[in-house]
This record gives C-alpha cells, structure tokens and sequence, in this order.
C-alpha cells in the first residue's frame, strides 16, 4: 500500500478510536438513566434499524455469498458485537475504569500474538516496539505518571470479565481476515444484527430489577451510540483492518484513553494533568513507529 493510502488509513483510525472515546463519555454520562446491558441493546437495535434498510440493496446482490459463509458472518459478529460487549459491559459493573484501560491496552500486543498464532505472520520489529512504547504510555496515564502505584492495584472478577472482552476483540480483529467477499455495508448490517440478538437476554434479565429513563439528553446519547460509535466506527474499523492488516490497525487502539481524558475534559469537566501529556505522546510515537519503518520499506512487487 502507498504511503498516502496508509496515511489515510490511520487517520481513519483516529476517527474510529474518537468515536469509541465518545461512547465511554455517553455512557458515563447517561448510567443512571440506563442500565449498562439495556443501553447496549439499545444502541444495537436502532443501529440495525438503521443499518439493514442501507444495506438492503447489497444484502440482495451478496444473498449467494452470505448463504455460503453464514457460519464465518455468523462467528465474526457473535465475537466482535455480541460477546465482546456482554463481557465488556459485564466487567465495567465490577472493576475500575483504571484496571479496564490497563487491560485493554493488552490488545494490540494479543493481535500480534494471535496474528502470529493462527495465521503464523510473524510481526515486524517495528510493530513490537510501537506495541511496547504504547503501552509504556497507557500505563503513564493509568497509574497518574507514578510508578508507584502499581503496587496499590487490585482485580476482581469483573477484570477476568475483561479480560475476555480483550482476548474477543483482538481475535475479532484477527479473523476480520476471514471476513467473505461481501460489500462492507452487508457484513456491516449482518453483525450488528448478531449483536441485537445477542444483547436481547441480558437487557430483559436487567430491566427485571432495574428502570429506564428516556429524557431528551438520553435519546441524544442513545442515538449518538447507535450511529457513530457502531455504524460508522465499525464500518471504518473493518476497512482499516483490510487495508493494513489486524497488527498495525491494532496498535491505534491505544487511543482511546487519550480520546477518553480528553473528552472527559470537555463533557465532564475531568482536568487534564502532565502525566496525561505524557501517555499521549508515548501512544503517538508508538503508532507512528510502524508508519515511519513502514514508509521507509520498499513495497514488495506487486503490491498496491
């Protein structure tokens, strides 16, 4: 791929890590007004609602296709939509957004692993060293710059919880290889269809013992989840990862805690400290690395 093309590509990563920022903030914001499994089903049911009608025309002409790979659509939406979210959603009930974010910043070195694992791509050098100093820079903004603190962390089962959520979603990422020959908008409406599916049980069982408050500040946040952190950043999600391979795409998640402290400190007010200034520039150099060493690699022939 071009360096330009690349460009474009990570910066259509930024996009997606944004918008996935926004959907934490969202969900801070409107936690009390509704219950983390109804909230999910929610924002994939209106994103289905919306995404099957766009996606009709192309569903039709990918009908063949989608009836030979039912089962790889089928797997890839229960990984990446429905069980990445029950144990994600399940986890944050129990544990510190501090221990999430250091879990989840194990994502991009399990792609690697998992990359290497079942399809034996051995990673570049590159990419282990932006994997390393990424995660040196999660860390300076988890433990506040201080070292120290490290000694204080504790878990609970709610990290085990996601723990799975990160070993489903770097594997997602992974098998996004697998994805059949079928526009992105039908892969896009036949996963998020899998996930209305797979929400469904856990937002009933929850609406048992707890309530739901629909005031206009929470429709706006419900719908913003629907469209922009589903829709549009799984849409581009899956296209990066397409363009430039699970490891390299996997890498810019890092991101979102940066997104995260600085949407926090326009939407909630949460100030921005040094330590936050820090982790965001180890993040940054470390997705750069593999964009710089991957410019300066001649393209193999035949590549595009």
């Amino acid at each position: 791929m071009q360096t330009g093309s690349r460009r474009t590509v990570y910066l259509m990563l930024v996009l997606v890590m944004l918008l996935w920022s926004g959907n934490s903030v969202v969900a801070r914001a409107i936690h009390e007004d509704v219950p983390p499994f109804t909230l999910a089903f929610l924002r994939w049911g209106l994103a289905s609602l919306i995404a099957l009608p766009l996606a009709a025309r192309q569903i039709r002409a990918d009908a063949v296709a989608i009836r030979q790979h039912w089962p790889v659509i089928l797997l890839l939406g229960g990984i990446g939509v429905g069980c990445f979210n029950a144990f994600m959603y399940s986890g944050l009930q129990y544990t510190t957004a501090a221990n999430s974010l250091l879990v989840q910043a194990a994502i991009p070195a399990l792609v690697l692993a998992l990359n290497f694992l079942i399809f034996h791509a051995r990673p570049r050098v590159a990419q282990v060293i932006g994997v390393i100093v990424g995660a040196l820079g999660v860390g300076a903004i988890i433990f506040k710059g201080d070292p120290a603190a490290l000694l204080t962390l504790s878990f609970n089962h709610g990290d085990v919880l996601v723990l799975c959520a990160v070993v489903l979603w770097s594997l997602y990422t992974v098998l996004l290889r697998l994805r059949p020959p079928i526009h992105g908008l039908s892969f896009l409406a036949l996963t998020i269809l899998v996930g209305v599916v797979a929400m469904l049980p856990f937002a009933l069982h929850e609406l048992q013992t707890r309530s739901v408050h629909l005031t206009p500040h929470v429709l706006a946040g419900i719908g913003y989840v629907a469209i922009f952190p589903s829709i549009v950043a799984y849409y581009l999600f899956n296209l990066a990862v397409e363009r430039i391979g699970p490891a390299d795409a996997g890498q810019v998640i890092n991101l979102q805690p940066v997104f995260g402290a600085l949407l926090a400190a326009l939407v909630l007010a949460e100030p921005i400290h040094g330590y936050h200034v820090i982790g965001m520039v180890l993040i940054l150099i470390g997705i750069g690395i593999p964009l710089l060493f991957a410019a300066r690699r001649p393209a193999p022939d035949g590549e595009r």
